[in-house]
């Protein structure tokens, strides 16, 4: 059975000391009814920050960071390498995410090279795909998704592949407000599946966790974690309030929110 996985997405908000006081109001008030597993994205510069506070308060939460370059060293201005992160104790990485895509020009084939450096050096990555409004009200938001995916995943062995964290984000409904319905949710990531066992096998297929993001919120993530294929979300604007993020880790309880 797939263990729940709940990923907060700060994006480019709170300084080191906002994250401090964040992560010490999550240290006290943290429950996990789900025992999901639970990450928390901070930008780079509170990285060691939130690290410190989840060793010393030995608080059941990963660190992830938000993005990183594929290549290891170099002359490389303002990127930050895997090995970077790894030195600070970063487990996760988004990649891929639709954001670094429309605004910096992010392609698949750089996200597969993202993807492959991050197992090269034992990060766990969350990788994005997602479909445009354009495209889904186009009827082909499923054939694009695949192609993404399949894009994406090049140069990917099974043995990394089972570590791998699939997000699938709408990008209609990133901080929109807008929400697919959990039917459509499920829809795309159950193709996702099914394709992750065209690529590999079902056995990869049924141990893959798939995640949605796009205005995940406490009184609608009951409902998308109780479909079939949604293990887990990726939260943005919800993750930079304690008490909203820790309804949406306890989803089910969080119904009536």
């Amino acid at each position: 059975m797939r263990k729940p996985f709940i990923a907060g997405n700060w994006k480019m908000n709170m300084t080191h000391l906002e994250a401090v006081n964040f992560m010490q109001d999550l240290e006290y008030k943290y429950k996990n009814k789900n025992n999901c597993e639970v990450a928390v994205c901070p930008p780079a510069t509170a990285l060691k920050s939130v690290k410190t506070i989840i060793d010393s308060d030995n608080l059941e939460v990963k660190l992830g960071a938000q993005n990183m370059y594929y290549e290891s060293r170099g002359a490389f201005t303002g990127e930050i390498s895997p090995e970077m992160l790894k030195a600070l104790g970063v487990e996760y990485v988004i990649i891929g995410h639709s954001e670094r895509r429309q605004y910096f020009g992010e392609t698949n084939k750089g996200v597969s090279r993202k993807v492959n450096a991050a197992f090269n050096t034992d990060l766990k990555p969350i990788m994005c795909i997602g479909e445009s409004l354009k495209i889904r009200e186009s009827g082909k938001a499923e054939e694009f998704v695949m192609d993404q995916l399949k894009e994406c995943l090049v140069g990917i062995d099974e043995e990394d592949i089972v570590d791998l964290t699939i997000a699938y984000e709408p990008i209609w409904a990133i901080g929109t407000g807008r929400t697919a319905t959990s039917e459509d949710a499920n829809d795309m990531c159950l193709a996702i599946r099914r394709k992750i066992e065209e690529i590999y096998n079902k056995k990869i297929s049924e141990i893959i966790r798939i995640q949605y993001g796009g205005s995940v919120k406490p009184f609608n993530i009951s409902e998308l974690m109780n479909m079939s294929d949604i293990d887990g979300a990726l939260v943005g604007g919800a993750s930079l309030e304690v008490d909203d993020f820790i309804a949406i880790i306890n989803y089910q309880d969080s119904s009536d929110t």
